[in-house]
């Protein structure tokens, strides 16, 4: 995570590499990159979640991964994200970027027999309190299976979607 001063002074020295805003990440793809396993979905509560939501992106198309956004979909209009329901069933792995009171995954992870892995943010009013509240909440889901990550981690949610692909694709090949 860094900002675009970062980058004037990385640019000089690297070449090729690039300044994504709004994930505030300076990334380098070397000519031979690595492979991607499977669809990453980044899906995220609302627009101001975005930040977040585009540092897993990001990461997980730097790693070489296929990667489909679907953003504004919190449970607030819940409408938004039941429409896309066949987007949800079709990803290998889903990582839900949520702040406020955090409900999103759980609604996800109800709804799909995929990995969640859910990503509290730090956006919010009132008793949301940094994220504590989104991430206490996810924590508590009742909803199976779903890993959760530090507050405003995108990096490390798209790292642990990897994983999850990546253990998958090793276990049908011995199979």
């Amino acid at each position: 995570r860094t900002a675009a001063d970062a980058f004037a002074a990385v640019r000089d020295r690297v070449g090729g590499a690039v300044f994504h805003e709004t994930a505030r990440v300076i990334s380098h793809t070397p000519d031979e990159h690595p492979t991607g396993y499977g669809t990453i979905l980044i899906v995220s509560g609302g627009t101001s979640d975005q930040r977040v939501s585009e540092e897993a992106a990001v990461t997980g198309e730097v790693m070489g991964n296929r990667i489909e956004r679907l953003y504004d979909v919190g449970v607030a209009g819940l409408h938004r994200l039941l429409a896309e329901r066949l987007r949800l069933e079709q990803a290998r792995v889903i990582v839900v970027v949520a702040g406020m009171e955090g409900a999103l995954p759980s609604v996800v992870a109800g709804l799909v027999d995929k990995p969640v892995i859910a990503v509290p943010t730090s956006i919010g009013y009132g008793v949301a309190e940094g994220g504590q509240s989104a991430l206490h909440a996810m924590l508590s889901s009742c909803a199976n299976g779903i890993t959760v990550t530090n507050i405003d981690n995108g990096y490390g949610a798209a790292c642990a979607a990897i994983r999850a692909i990546q253990a998958a694709n090793l276990m049908y090949k011995e199979n």
